[in-house]
């Protein structure tokens, strides 16, 4: 496997096919996009039927699905190919004897995996809330809903899109590519085909990835034609890259993603003053989304905890203000209806 060459190659001659930038679609215009992360995954179990409508019902632009692959090769929407923590799996005796130890990306992972089910087996499962001790509230919904396809979250994009009147886009992320590849089941081509077969737009489709690899598939070998979203941690770098995160982020990292991507995904920490990361990011002629917005104490900054209930919200909404005043183009958010309440009430200049 190509390791930092993959990266920086493509900075320092791309080719057409990964330079050209088929879109610059998505341009917001009442400020910055609002993208609910895996739904509105703050009041509804993720991945599931009514987080995605919910998201779009309090004014998600897009929404996101995380893509694992089945045993015979269909993707499914979860956050993770060990489904233990968001499905009924351990409670069906049928698959007790499928639960197994794995090493996914060098980490060994204990539980049930998408890629020992076919995807009929996996619609017999039901979704439950990932963090029950945190989002209690939410079990009320534990096990009324299916597992969903991506194509299935397309096919409801476009049913919201048509209600609201306006077009909602789908974020999809490709997880663990390479441990998918190492087992025959790409993501990238299966993706790319329903992507061609949905005839999904620039401004219906934006595709993100941790792995560079992944994007440079999709936009090589798989010729995708819509935006593509690299994804940066707060430490170490992609799997199966040399290149660190803190390298990506550079200047000059910077610029050789542009040549493949049009946006990047840092963690919302990573753009908090003093850091140039958004000024980079823009002057390499990249858009900037940041993750993951929530409203739990223990996900907000100790400024803007309220009480000591560490599951009780927090001043979310000033955390909100302190990132669009930075000038972010997106948030990836769990509530997006708190962000657009947030964007809403922006001040405003007179032009």
């Amino acid at each position: 496997m190509r390791r930092r060459s993959v990266l920086l190659a493509a900075g320092a001659g791309a080719t057409a096919a990964l330079s050209a930038h088929p879109a610059r679609a998505h341009e917001a215009s009442a400020g910055p996009l609002v993208v609910g992360h895996r739904g509105a995954a703050g009041w509804r179990p993720e991945h599931t039927a009514s987080s995605y409508a919910f998201a779009v019902q309090c004014g998600a632009d897009w929404i996101e699905p995380d893509l694992v692959a089945t045993r015979d090769h269909h993707l499914v929407v979860r956050h993770e190919n060990e489904i233990s923590a968001t499905t009924d799996v351990a409670d069906r005796p049928e698959f007790a004897a499928r639960r197994t130890t794995k090493t996914v990306d060098g980490r060994s992972v204990t539980g049930w995996f998408t890629e020992d089910f076919t995807l009929a087996e996996l619609k017999t499962l039901r979704a439950v809330e990932r963090l029950p001790l945190v989002r209690n509230r939410n079990t009320v919904f534990d096990g009324r809903e299916q597992l969903l396809t991506f194509q299935e979250v397309v096919d409801l994009a476009r049913r919201l899109s048509r209600r609201y009147g306006r077009t909602v886009a789908v974020f999809p992320e490709t997880k663990h590519p390479t441990y998918f590849r190492s087992l025959g089941l790409p993501l990238e081509p299966v993706l790319a085909e329903a992507v061609r077969r949905g005839r999904l737009g620039p401004r219906e489709c934006v595709v993100q990835s941790f792995e560079p690899s992944s994007l440079l598939r999709l936009a090589g070998e798989e010729g995708l034609r819509v935006p593509l979203w690299q994804a940066l941690g707060t430490s170490g770098g992609p799997y199966g890259h040399s290149a660190t995160y803190a390298e990506m982020a550079t200047p000059a990292g910077l610029r050789a993603i542009a040549a493949y991507a049009r946006w990047i995904g840092p963690d919302k920490s990573s753009l908090l003053p003093p850091s140039p990361l958004l000024a980079d990011a823009h002057a390499a002629g990249l858009r900037v989304g940041a993750y993951t917005f929530r409203a739990e104490n223990r996900y907000l900054p100790a400024d803007l905890r309220r009480g000591t209930d560490p599951n009780g919200f927090g001043d979310a909404f000033a955390e909100y203000a302190r990132h669009y005043a930075l000038g972010v183009d997106a948030v990836v958010t769990d509530f997006p209806d708190l962000a657009v309440i947030a964007r809403d009430a922006r001040p405003r200049t007179k032009g």
